[in-house]
């Protein structure tokens, strides 16, 4: 009876039939086109065009018309008319006590479009991007008497679970706007729109397993959207590649999400490479070129960012994202009012774009104004719970106002939200440093290096408390690691830390007497500026003693390196048993 279009009987992980996949995805698009569902109706479009076309004899018929559709359809075409040129007002107007189920969720939809148009003029309106949440939409309260009798009443269909679900969730009800949504999938599992509104609803792992969800091939999309949301990236590109494989490798929707999911894994190369793929199928795609124009912006790529930019604004420069990309030029260009600026533009188009909070708060504190970053941070974690960037920039900023143990708050908020993010981790560290608290320093930095250091400052941090703690030992096994992990990686190496790393280490072999090893580090100080005095004294130090005829202290256990390629003297080593590490592990 709701519509008639359950997802006939293809189950979840069934993709055997992609005919009939087409069909009801086409139908339902269409479906979506009336009720002026354009984001589902987009959806199930693009969906659709990646698999093959169907001939003449299986397109799927019109809807058909009931005797109430009938009697409703002069008001329905006329309203729907309005309702596409944006005149919500009046489109509801015309469709007053319209009985059947497609005339009547037009016009409960228009009067909810109607009261957030208002809602967000006059955010615009009121004092800039920082002053949001005062404005409520009006007539959401109507709206939810409204159609909670009619839910009663068992009378909503699957659009208008999914219109009853929003208006909850714009009211903050979101336990009732989860169960809403779960019925809307059932009801109408086709309709995208009711699935995403989950994704954004389902804050963790746990929450997730306790819904249940309508076995539906529709429920492997709405997984693998999920799976990326929560940051379970490697589940996410497994479901992904498993849609792929079933027949929808050509889905633009598919590889956006997958160069999405590598952005949130920090895999830089892929997800660039797989977005410079996306725009050769779809060159004039705005959605997710700002995620893009974060990954060029992490590599500094001015050239490709700016040639970005400057045809994003040819396209639409009225769009949020192409607002961001601009941003994102500009401050990669460190002209920060102006990236602000931007943001700014980006929030007015759209206040509940999270992206653009968190890059404002990040220029604000470029500009060194700490409380508007503040502010811009918080929004960002109003609007989603789950944004790590903002968590961890509130960190950063109460770092600079020197508060540790708000610090600490954010920066765990950050490291729960991706504990295998080192730098969450180092920034962690810092805090409990500061708060004297040494010990959970030394884990924080331990396991930021067992992760996968991707600033390589772990292993030095660790190794400067181990010197404060007197450790010696310790203290040379990390810089022994660090110098072993900087040569061993294939960039060039311009770290500051290596000549304070070869500093010690030479100390540390003079003061064991282990002269070979130690004049080894004193040669490689001579390569750095600011450790060449150091290198060159200990040097003289050095040769004098060997020819005051010292012997070697065979006595002291010293850790002993030096890959063949950065011992400068090809002396023979004298082979001394390594440091056992697992003594510095916490």
């Amino acid at each position: 009876a709701h519509g008639g279009m359950a997802a006939a009987g293809l189950g979840s992980g069934d993709f055997s039939d992609l005919r009939e996949i087409k069909k009801q995805l086409l139908s339902v698009a269409e479906r979506s086109r009336e009720r002026g569902l354009q984001h589902s109706g987009k959806w199930a479009s693009e969906l659709a065009f990646a698999l093959e076309p169907l001939p003449l004899s299986e397109l799927p018929p019109p809807p058909a018309l009931t005797e109430e559709d009938a009697r409703d359809l002069d008001a329905y075409t006329l309203a729907k008319s309005y309702f596409d040129l944006k005149e919500y007002d009046r489109a509801a107007y015309f469709l007053r006590g319209c009985k059947s189920q497609k005339a009547y969720f037009l016009y409960m939809y228009s009067r909810y479009l109607s009261g957030e148009k208002k809602k967000d003029d006059e955010t615009v309106d009121s004092l800039g991007p920082l002053e949001k949440g005062q404005v409520k939409n009006e007539a959401l309260r109507e709206l939810r008497v409204e159609l909670s009798k009619k839910h009663q009443a068992q009378e909503l269909d699957g659009f208008g679970l999914y219109l009853y679900g929003v208006v909850l969730r714009k009211l903050d009800l979101v336990k009732e706007a989860i169960d809403v949504f779960v019925e809307a999938a059932h009801v109408l599992p086709l309709h995208w729109g009711a699935w995403l509104e989950l994704c954004n609803l389902i804050t963790d792992k746990e929450m997730l397993k306790f819904l249940s969800l309508p076995d539906t091939w529709m429920k492997e999309f709405f997984l693998a959207h999920i799976y990326t949301e929560l940051q379970l990236i490697e589940e996410a590109l497994q479901k992904y590649q498993s849609l792929i494989d079933a027949g929808f490798s050509k889905s633009t929707y598919i590889i956006s999400q997958i160069a999405v999911a590598y952005h949130n894994i920090r895999d830089i190369d892929k997800a660039l490479s797989i977005f410079n793929e996306l725009r050769k199928q779809d060159p004039y795609r705005i959605e997710n070129m700002d995620t893009f124009s974060n990954l060029l912006y992490v590599r500094s790529m001015k050239p490709e960012l700016s040639y970005l930019a400057h045809n994003l604004c040819e396209i639409d420069k009225y769009r949020v994202e192409t607002c961001c990309v601009i941003g994102n030029y500009y401050s990669l260009r460190s002209q920060h009012e102006k990236a602000a600026l931007y943001f700014q533009r980006a929030l007015k188009l759209n206040p509940r774009y999270l992206g653009a909070w968190t890059l404002m708060g990040h220029e604000y504190m470029e500009m060194k104004n700490t409380s508007a970053a503040i502010q811009a941070y918080r929004h960002a974690i109003e609007v989603n719970k789950r944004d790590y960037r903002a968590w961890y920039g509130l960190g950063q900023t109460y770092e600079i106002l020197k508060m540790p143990f708000y610090c600490l708050y954010y920066y765990r908020r950050a490291h729960q939200l991706r504990p295998n993010d080192s730098r969450m981790l180092v920034a962690l560290g810092e805090c409990y440093e500061k708060l004297n608290q040494l010990v959970e320093s030394k884990k924080c930095y331990w396991r930021a290096y067992a992760v996968g250091d991707v600033e390589k400052m772990a292993l030095v941090k660790l190794a400067k408390l181990h010197e404060q703690l007197n450790e010696s030992e310790q203290a040379a096994q990390c810089y022994i690691k660090y110098i072993q992990d900087i040569y061993s990686c294939s960039e060039s190496v311009e770290h500051v830390e290596v000549s304070t790393a070869f500093r010690y280490l030479a100390q540390y072999y003079f003061k064991c007497k282990l002269w070979d090893e130690a004049s080894a580090c004193a040669q490689q100080c001579c390569a750095f500026n600011d450790t060449r005095e150091e290198g060159k004294a200990l040097l003289r130090q050095i040769l004098q003693l060997r020819n005051q005829g010292e012997t070697l202290s065979t006595d002291i256990a010293a850790p002993v390196f030096l890959p063949a390629s950065l011992s400068a003297t090809n002396t023979p080593t004298r082979r001394v048993s390594p440091l056992n590490l697992s003594s510095v592990t916490p």
